[in-house]
């Protein structure tokens, strides 16, 4: 599903990747595993487009990926950044806009849905703004089971969870698979690495 051949990007002259391929295949778990500053991070904002890299492809489906196509919106997911959320909407009104974004039936229903999964149904009434990191990094998950998507490209997402919300994670991640979606997460829990049964990619630097 995602083919990424020979990406290179610097930072002021400092080559942070250096020729990395990468693939991922339809209904795989893949979790970028490496050091601080290794660049996992700076290769999941590559392969959306926030930054641009100097040499190398990033292909979806054999096709170049490109976010702004309505398509690709609609078949890739990323979750890179906990912050973006609109302060003035409840976390329920949140999800429920996402969900009528995406033309989903019953918004409504499926965001109460999601908030269960995510144990978020005592701060459904709240502001983002008003929530722990915990409950924010929870949020930031139920993103994804009120969008439609083919491939989730997420950043640590065991960050600010406890043991039970990295257990149903991990399970979550697995059943995704099964279901024939695709994940790649830059990730620092072998827990939650075991508990996907992801395949392990160690991303080195430049």
């Amino acid at each position: 599903m995602l083919t990424v051949r020979g990406l290179t990007k610097e930072f002021g002259g400092r080559r942070v990747l250096e020729g990395v391929d990468l693939d991922v295949a339809e209904g795989e778990v893949v979790a970028l595993v490496g050091p601080n500053g290794a660049g996992k991070t700076t290769l999941m904002r590559c392969l959306v487009g926030i930054e641009e890299p100097e040499d190398g492809e990033v292909l979806l489906d054999d096709r170049p990926l490109d976010t702004r196509e309505a398509d690709v919106r609609g078949d890739v997911l990323a979750l890179l950044d906990d912050s973006a959320w609109f302060p003035d909407l409840t976390v329920l009104e949140h999800l429920d806009l996402l969900a009528r974004a995406d033309s989903v039936v019953d918004p409504t229903e499926v965001a109460r849905a999601a908030l269960v999964d995510v144990g978020l149904t005592g701060v459904a009434d709240q502001v983002p703004g008003t929530l722990s990191s915990g409950q924010k990094q929870r949020l930031s998950l139920a993103v994804a089971l009120v969008r439609p998507w083919r491939l989730l490209l997420v950043d640590e997402p065991e960050q600010r969870l406890d043991t039970a919300g990295r257990a149903w994670l991990g399970e979550w991640l697995g059943l995704q698979a099964a279901e024939g979606r695709s994940v790649l997460m830059a990730c620092h829990s072998e827990d939650l690495v075991a508990a996907s049964g992801a395949r392990v990619v160690v991303v080195s630097g430049g």
